[in-house]
């Protein structure tokens, strides 16, 4: 679709996924686009490079198949052409059903091909004002300058929560005849994780060392509103948290062994800990759903505990960083624009939407309404039998009062009128309408 520059110019501030996304869907449309980055002139405590569109929790886009949530909404956004969906294709590692991704790859490809576009000037340096036109897609890590200058123009506090990355062991370091490779239910490559299997002693003597492991004070929530207590998004808990709320909770959650049978047994564990890759190299491993805030010391003594890992090497420790999110309802229109200033919008979990493809998929339709308004074209949003429109739904609707993070589920889709009693025929039908409609928005949208 690239055009060359047709005169309208935009400011996209944040070099992430959803800042990416709008700054593709800008350029390829026409629009000159300064892409603010602040790194490396000012880090932050998650990343580790200046590269664009790095990850910096998990590996993984989550599911490709399109009956469940997040797949359904990656098919949603290749018909609306997705550049970071490209990227992750080109990066995948075996992952099951699951996108997962080679990050250095990833970010690499990303910022070759945002950073190079003709269109597209990036800029290192830290945004202290908000753009008009423009598009703010800071995500969960805005700097404090920045969020005081969003907070005063939305004119009300924002909300703040404390979110946990997950440690990264050397596959040289693994016991692997203490480990068996397998997917949930022999789903994607069929044997694409490698599977810690836990005996009842075993895990209840984990579940012990977790629940007495030292950890890293929870601060009091500053920067961009909040205080007192932590709170934690419920869909990315630390490990500790969920065990200290029942020696079974782990195991009915990150640790459940359902669907992963030991081959030496013929029966199901346990428990399990999963371990996905994260390069394509197969070096790095990531332990799924282990997210924590225990100091690094207690990291390597507890997780070394799980059986093939007492002699891991952990090639990243967990941390917390701040996370900070908009309380769009309140504060922000259907386009995700500011109320007074319809061509300053925001994209990405500073939204409250949570997840990479949600936050890509925020990027790419401001991107896309950005172009819109700048041909004098009002927004358009997807209707909410679609994953992405359901999503915007969710951040317009949402009670101001209790308003939470939300990533992508079937449970926002508009319901079906005549729904069958097959779950599995349901979940098919409903993703069949999606994207049927998803199609029909595309189309409209470049009109």
């Amino acid at each position: 679709m690239t055009t060359s520059g047709t005169g309208e110019t935009a400011t996209v501030i944040g070099g992430g996924l959803a800042g990416c996304e709008a700054s593709w869907a800008l350029a390829e449309r026409g629009v000159r686009v300064t892409l603010v980055e602040m790194r490396p002139v000012r880090t932050t405590p998650a990343h580790q490079t200046d590269r664009l569109a790095e990850l910096v929790c998990s590996n993984s886009f989550k599911s490709t198949e399109i009956t469940t949530a997040h797949g359904l909404l990656k098919a949603e956004l290749r018909l609306l052409g997705s550049l970071l969906l490209r990227c992750a294709d080109e990066a995948r590692v075996p992952g099951g059903a699951a996108l997962a991704v080679d990050r250095a790859v990833f970010s690499e490809r990303a910022t070759e091909l945002v950073g190079g576009h003709a269109n597209v000037t990036l800029v290192r340096e830290e945004a202290t004002s908000l753009p008009d036109p423009g598009i703010v897609a800071t995500g969960p890590l805005t700097s404090d300058l920045l969020a005081t200058t969003i907070v005063a123009a939305v004119g009300s506090d924002a909300l703040a929560f404390y979110d946990a990355i997950a440690p990264i062991v050397s596959a040289d370091s693994l016991e692997f005849e203490q480990l068996f490779k397998a997917s949930r239910y022999g789903k994607g490559g069929g044997a694409d994780y490698w599977n810690a299997p836990f005996t009842r002693d075993e895990y209840e003597a984990f579940i012990a060392a977790l629940t007495s492991a030292d950890q890293y004070p929870g601060h009091d929530v500053g920067g961009v509103g909040g205080a007192g207590r932590v709170p934690y998004f419920e869909g990315c808990l630390p490990v500790e948290e969920m065990a200290a709320r029942g020696k079974d909770t782990l195991r009915f959650g990150p640790m459940k062994p359902v669907g992963l049978s030991d081959p030496k047994t013929g029966r199901e564990a346990y428990a399990i800990v999963q371990l996905r890759q994260e390069d394509q190299a197969g070096q790095l491993w990531n332990l799924v759903g282990f997210q924590t805030r225990m100091r690094h010391g207690e990291q390597a003594r507890v997780f070394r505990t799980i059986p093939g890992l007492a002699h891991g090497e952990f090639l990243r420790y967990g941390s917390i960083h701040r996370n900070s999110y908009l309380n769009t309802p309140q504060s922000l229109s259907a386009h995700l624009a500011l109320r007074d200033r319809p061509t300053t919008l925001f994209a990405g979990q500073i939204t409250g939407v949570e997840g990479y493809t949600e936050s890509l998929g925020t990027g790419l339709l401001c991107g896309l309404n950005l172009a819109r308004m700048l041909r004098g074209r009002p927004p358009l949003v997807p209707p909410r039998t679609t994953m992405l429109g359901a999503l915007l739904a969710y951040l317009r609707e949402a009670d101001p009062g209790n308003f939470q993070p939300m990533n992508a589920n079937l449970g926002l889709l508009t319901p079906l009128e005549s729904v069958p009693r097959d779950k599995a025929k349901k979940k098919a039908m409903l993703a069949e309408r999606a994207l049927a409609d998803m199609a029909a928005f595309a189309r409209a949208a470049e009109e």
